[in-house]
């Protein structure tokens, strides 16, 4: 007999059924409603292999708007990417700071920019660097789409940051702080460390969301993303929107894939790494951080190492 589940109670022989039942009715209604769009499709005419023919049969579709769209989407979530994380880390890290002064502030910074909407960012920022800046118009969506990126997500990631860290047990910052450790180095060597496997799969969750925000600038600020060559490369291709559209659509989901595989085996790999779910301190941290303190076998009476 298996261990009973601590989420729900097993299913029992009729709850079985009834979920096998659900599963047929559901597959079954998936395949008549994707019969039914490849009917309608057909008779639109798009599946005609004429405007499938670019992106499957040839490269110049891809060298010439595809490939190009998507690397600036790249480029630009990589850019927020990598600006937001730490902005987003120092930040939730304030606001958790003992010091008034520090940690109101940086709360209030981050409930106001997780409460704007980026798209409103990305406009002011666009204005703000044609009105103060001499940016080029040519790279200026691209400033405008990543700073507002970067404001929005960050506070997002603040947020992530400061529950993964308190999602840790007490204990964890006690026994640190009982072996003499500094605020600071309790931070640094045994909560972040340990908050990192909690927090990937919410940071991953909001990477996903950075890369497909992109094609907001794309849409509205002329930023040339994946999606914003939808309309260019259809109508150069006798207006075969509908082809264009899907491909981008699995070009997404073919980048949102490759990025969750890797945060998966990310995660699997650093819980390997850890030989127990809480932290470790050894003597020598111990010896570092508070000397003369030791820590002894209360059996033998000898130092344990």
């Amino acid at each position: 007999m298996s261990a009973p589940s601590v989420l729900y109670d097993a299913p029992g022989p009729r709850a079985k059924r009834r979920n096998l039942l659900y599963t047929v009715l559901f597959v079954v209604a998936f395949a008549a409603l994707m019969w039914w769009v490849i009917g309608a499709m057909d008779e639109k005419g798009q599946l005609d292999w004429a405007k499938w023919e670019p992106y499957l049969a040839g490269t110049e579709a891809w060298t010439t708007y595809l490939l190009p769209g998507l690397v600036n989407t790249l480029k630009g979530a990589g850019l927020a990417i990598l600006i937001a994380l730490p902005i987003g880390a120092l930040f939730g890290i304030a606001r958790m700071s003992d010091h008034w002064w520090i940690a109101r502030p940086a709360g209030m910074i981050v409930e106001f920019f997780r409460a704007v909407p980026v798209l409103v960012m990305m406009f002011f920022a666009n204005a703000a660097y044609a009105e103060f800046t001499d940016i080029d118009s040519d790279v200026r969506p691209l400033y405008a789409v990543v700073t507002g990126l970067v404001i929005y997500n960050s506070s997002v990631l603040a947020e992530v940051v400061r529950a993964g860290i308190l999602s840790l047990p007490k204990g964890q910052s006690e026994a640190a702080l009982a072996v003499g450790m500094r605020k600071g180095q309790l931070m640094t060597n045994v909560l972040l460390p340990q908050a990192v496997t909690a927090m990937l799969p919410a940071i991953v969750s909001q990477i996903v969301v950075i890369v497909k925000d992109t094609t907001i600038g794309g849409a509205l600020l002329g930023f040339d993303e994946l999606l914003a060559q939808a309309r260019p490369a259809a109508s150069f291709y006798q207006a075969n929107t509908i082809a264009t559209l899907v491909v981008i659509a699995v070009v997404f989901i073919v980048l949102n894939y490759l990025l969750t595989s890797f945060a998966n085996w990310l995660e699997r790999r650093l819980r390997r790494g850890k030989k127990s779910t809480g932290a470790v301190v050894g003597g020598d941290m111990v010896e570092e951080q508070a000397p003369g303190m030791h820590l002894t076998d209360e059996s033998t009476g000898h130092r344990m190492n």
